[in-house]
């Protein structure tokens, strides 16, 4: 196998450990050598493939929300009305009980945003990418204020998913007709 490649099989069993690790143990608990021992590389080889501890834990998480939304923008290519759409992203809320390991990984990078400045400015790229798609998406389906109303339904989700790891599952059915509310 090339060197090229290894390195990028290797860069890919760092950042899939990362991503287990993270709801495992909570993001302060991963260690170079826990990540190292449960990628099966030696802790300097961490340190070879990213300038830091923290810039690999972002990389991870970062890379699975972006999946995570663009999950979301396929709900946008199947949905032919907004009601439609909210109906299929609450639907993939309801896949989530708050304790499972996605859940957790958002929770946790979450909160550790509130610590770091750039994971916090990545996360809300994504995020901010993500919105402005779904405004845009709303603005050719003719709702109004599309980017205001991407805000609240984008937020209205992020927050159920944040909630269901205190364990509050509101009824989904009053959830849904409370943001179909929103549009026309």
């Amino acid at each position: 196998m090339p060197a090229a490649e290894r390195g990028r099989e290797v860069r890919q069993r760092l950042l899939s450990a990362a991503v287990e690790l993270i709801p495992e143990r909570g993001w302060p608990a991963v260690s170079t050598r826990v990540l190292a021992e449960r990628a099966g590389v030696t802790p300097s080889v961490v340190h070879y493939h990213y300038s830091s501890l923290p810039a690999l834990l972002n990389e991870a998480v970062v890379g699975v929300m972006r999946q995570m939304l663009a999950e979301l923008d396929g709900f946008l290519d199947a949905a032919s009305t907004p009601a439609e759409a909210v109906d299929l992203m609450l639907a993939s809320v309801n896949q989530y009980s708050g304790t499972d390991p996605l859940s957790l990984l958002f929770i946790e990078a979450y909160l550790a945003a509130t610590r770091d400045p750039q994971l916090r400015e990545e996360i809300a790229t994504v995020v901010d990418g993500f919105r402005e798609r779904f405004g845009r998406w709303l603005d050719e389906h003719g709702v109004p204020e599309p980017a205001e109303t991407a805000a609240v339904l984008v937020a209205s989700i992020d927050g159920l998913l944040l909630h269901r790891g205190l364990g509050t599952r509101p009824n989904p059915e009053a959830v849904n007709a409370v943001l179909r509310r929103l549009l026309p």
